[in-house]
């Protein structure tokens, strides 16, 4: 049985760091895909080809800080970005990305502190995964409400019930039926048109 921690997800590591690639890896624990890539330029065409749920940073690259890689990612997708530049350049990078909601650590960094990095921006995609469940759920739900209401009040005009009538007749049809109040109603508005 899973747990509720083993969910799928996919990674896109961005260096060209071998040592870095390694160490990242060992912190993806669970079911992932991991795809690297060398620059930011073959970046930016795998992430217009699909979608990732983490991309991993590790500044600088051949052909840009990672900066613009970064917000670039944040600005066409959902996905949680991790960046990771020297030292020395920390404080001016956490200063331009912060906003974008970019998470940033320093290398050389503690032992572990990337692992938890990793960890959180799985946490932070596991969350967002749930909450847009929800919304799918009640977006279906709203959906329902609506198709409901448009069968009622066509069953109100054409057919002069009241607007109890109305419901009693959706919910009798769905129960007979076995189906959902709203598809019910979706076959009376098709019925009727």
């Amino acid at each position: 049985m899973p747990r509720k921690n083993d969910i799928y997800h996919s990674v896109l590591i961005v260096t060209s760091s071998e040592p870095f690639y390694t160490l990242v890896k060992q912190s993806l624990t669970g079911d992932f895909t991991i795809e690297v890539r060398k620059s930011a330029a073959t970046a930016r065409r795998c992430i217009l080809e699909r979608y990732y749920d983490i991309v991993l940073i590790n500044s600088p690259l051949p052909d840009e800080t990672g900066v613009e890689l970064a917000i670039y990612v944040t600005e066409q997708s959902n996905a949680s970005v991790l960046l990771v530049p020297p030292q020395d350049i920390f404080e001016d990078i956490l200063q331009q990305v912060t906003d974008h909601g970019i998470f940033v650590v320093p290398k050389p960094s503690p032992r572990g502190r990337i692992d938890k990095a990793v960890r959180y921006l799985v946490a932070v995609q596991n969350r967002m995964r749930a909450l847009e469940k929800k919304i799918q759920t009640a977006e279906e739900k709203l959906e329902e409400l609506r198709t409901v209401s448009k069968a009622k009040c066509l069953l109100i005009e054409q057919r002069k019930m009241t607007e109890d009538e109305a419901h009693r007749l959706i919910g009798k049809m769905a129960m007979d039926n076995g189906i959902s109040r709203g598809r019910a109603a979706q076959r009376i508005l098709d019925d009727m048109d």
